[in-house]
Parts: structure tokens; sequence; C-alpha cells
């Protein structure tokens, strides 16, 4: 077994007393992985780093990270951890550099250098004496995680770093998580996007009010699903499709609250056109065919209630 990073086991926490925020939470987060902790928005996973990070005090349950207890070893644990939770705190009015110097002070044995450095990394040196007020939000993403870099972390924690930021500003959080993972630092993303996950991250744990309910690699979670294709299916009478499509035997499903819209499952690609052409001999009209991704409808049961 790989030597793991984070640990917790049985950790239990709540905000009051109707209701448990984590619920006996056993996380192991290897050491050297990109692990992506998923769950919807609500599910406990910024109540879960505020924890990890001694931010919040846990009702019972144990810490371990780098395999040494977080509350005998707080200082010392978090001196070789680096974090970025929710949107970074930055001063508009300041440029990058000088937002990195203010940040340095905070932290001990940074050297002038390592502010260069950190920029370098992060793909903002070009601008480092432009106001922050005048970046974009993925250029402000990015000097949160310098500022989180400032002191060579062993651990990288971030909390939906993705969040809110445009197409290319997510492909170069992405580019800029696996670069510094192949540097040799572990990082523990938090997000609700499985798309992000599936394209970032080695490890998955899913998260759902407080409970962990899967937690391996990715490909693990991958393997986990069946060979058969998920197919949404739009018509104009789906009480009509659907009884035409289990006459034809294929598995299907109807969506609850959704007027037009059915669930097949099919064997292979060559199956749809079949299905399609079949339904349209039938008087059916079709909207929309969508081909629904395996690990999409996998996330979706284990979240929903």
């Amino acid at each position: 077994m790989s030597q793991l990073i984070v640990k917790t086991e049985k950790l239990n926490f709540s905000y009051s007393k109707s209701k448990k925020d984590i619920d006996s939470l056993d996380l192991e987060v290897p050491k050297g992985s990109i692990y992506g902790f998923l769950g919807p928005n609500g599910s406990g996973k910024t109540t879960t780093i505020r924890l990890l990070l001694g931010l919040l005090n846990k009702n019972s349950g144990n810490v371990k990270v780098f395999e040494k207890p977080f509350a005998d070893h707080r200082i010392d644990t978090l001196s070789k951890i680096g974090a970025l939770i929710e949107n970074p705190s930055l001063y508009n009015h300041l440029s990058a550099k000088q937002n990195l110097r203010i940040a340095s002070t905070y932290r001990a044995n940074i050297n002038k250098d390592r502010i260069d450095e950190v920029l370098e990394t992060v793909n903002l040196l070009h601008v480092k004496n432009k106001k922050v007020k005048t970046f974009s939000l993925g250029m402000k993403q990015r000097l949160g995680l310098a500022i989180a870099l400032l002191s060579k972390p062993e651990l990288l924690i971030l909390d939906e770093p993705t969040n809110g930021l445009d197409p290319k500003g997510i492909i170069e959080m992405r580019e800029l998580i696996k670069k510094l993972n192949k540097e040799g630092i572990t990082i523990f993303i938090s997000s609700h996007l499985l798309s992000e996950i599936e394209k970032t991250c080695t490890h998955v744990g899913i998260i759902r009010e407080g409970k962990m309910l899967f937690q391996d690699t990715v490909k693990a979670l991958t393997a986990s699903q069946s060979d058969r294709l998920q197919i949404e299916l739009e018509t104009d009478d789906k009480y009509r499709t659907y009884d035409q499509l289990i006459k034809m035997g294929f598995e299907t499903k109807k969506i609850a609250h959704e007027e037009h819209l059915l669930m097949v499952s099919v064997k292979e690609k060559s199956q749809i056109p079949v299905l399609v052409d079949s339904l349209r001999k039938n008087n059916i009209g079709i909207y929309q065919v969508t081909i629904k991704n395996n690990l999409e409808e996998l996330f979706l049961n284990l979240t929903e209630n």
C-alpha cells in the first residue's frame, strides 16, 4: 500500500446538534497523487478542508497528515502545506509582486528570488508589476496559487480552483496542476465538476451529505462502469417511445419530472440508428439523441437522494 499523505478515520463534525455535516469520513490521499474530492454543492467538501487545516475543530475521529496526528504536529504540518480555499484574498490596488511580498512576510525563510520563481511557475512573471485589479479571474486564481506555493509545499490543497473560470482559464489551471504534480507535489482538489476530475486527477473520493460514497483511483471508477452506452432520448411522446423500446428489447427508463426525456441503454453505437429508425417508422418524433457519459450517470446516482 502506498504512503498516505492525508488520512482521516471516522471524522465527525457538526455545525449544529440537529445534523452531522461530516459523518464518519474515512479519507485516504496517497503520496504523489492528484486527489479529486468530488461532490455536489453543500456536500461537505469545504468543511472537510477546513478540518484538515485545523480551521475547524473536529467533534471526533482522527486526522493524520504526513503520517502524524495533525493536532500534535500542527505548526510543522502546516509549514509543508499550501492552500487556496475559495477565492484568494488579494490586494487589488497592489501589483502581483507586491502581493507576494506581503504574503512572504507571514512565512519563514522566503527569499526574494522565490517570488519571481512562483510567478514564473504560474505564468505571471511578465505581469508581475501590474496591479491585480487589472487581472482576469483566472489570473487572480493563479496568483492565489503562487502565494500557496511560496513555502515549497509538499501538499497543495485547492478548493474549487476552476470555479467561475472561462474555458481558457480552466485549461490553464488544469495544466498547471499537472505540472506541479510532476514536480513531486501531492495535490488535493475539491470540485463539483466530474469532467475536471476525470481530466486532471489520479484518485477520486465522492462525498454526499458528509459521507464518503466512493474512494479509489479514477481508473477503478471508470472500470466499475459497464460497457453499455447510455443514450438520452428526447421525443414527442415518451410513453409511446418507452413501450416501443421495451418491445425492441432495450433497457429503458423514464426520467422523472421530464415530459419528453428517456434514458436508453445500448451495447454499441451501431444500435443507435436502428433504434431511431424504428421510432420514426412508428411515427414517433425525435427531437434529440445524446450519448451520456457513464461516469456522469454514476455520479448522479451516487449523489442524488
